[in-house]
């Protein structure tokens, strides 16, 4: 029951008491590192219907980006400002497959499960990425999640294997840019 109130209150931020307590996290995370491990998910009814247990060999850790598009160094030598090329380009990726990529880099052991948004300001996005550990004993006798630990899944998020890498490849929604070559 818990859940369900949780998760409304995280659909309009700005409508409920989140938005209060994000104003004061916001303050907290922008001085720490980019990427910090939490104990716990901040969005508990997010992260467990993106398969979050408690227990044993589930880590979670929130993931700074900064926001925009690419930005490019402005050329020395001289050229009219349209041919500059330094605007407007954007990334091939979500802010959210970038996330989780640096979360699998910084923790190499672990595989990534999935990730959601908890806030953003002017300039950054924070992200909590979950992650399991294959090697952990816990996760070996769980039976919905010890698939993790098939070799088909090693490194899932840098070849587009998780949600945000699937959406990303255009493959989240059956149809969608599918249609039949003739």
């Amino acid at each position: 029951m818990a859940y369900k109130y949780i998760s409304k209150a995280w659909e309009k931020p700005e409508a409920s008491f989140v938005k209060e307590l994000m104003g004061h996290r916001l303050v907290e995370w922008r001085k720490q590192p980019s990427i910090v491990r939490v104990e716990k998910p901040i969005r508990l009814d997010r992260a467990r219907k993106l398969g979050y247990k408690a227990k044993q060999g589930f880590v979670v850790a929130r993931v700074r980006i900064r926001r925009g598009g690419l930005r490019r160094p402005r050329p020395t030598s001289g050229r009219k400002p349209k041919r500059m090329g330094s605007k407007k380009y954007k990334h091939g990726k979500s802010l959210k497959l970038i996330a989780e990529e640096r979360a699998a880099r910084r923790f190499p052991n672990l595989e990534v499960l999935n990730s959601y948004w908890v806030g953003e300001d002017g300039r950054h996005k924070w992200f909590e990425i979950i992650m399991i550990d294959p090697a952990h004993p816990v996760i070996a006798a769980d039976k919905d999640i010890n698939w993790i630990r098939e070799k088909v899944h090693k490194g899932r998020v840098f070849r587009g294997l998780t949600s945000a890498g699937k959406k990303v490849r255009g493959l989240r929604h059956k149809g969608k840019g599918a249609e039949k070559v003739r």
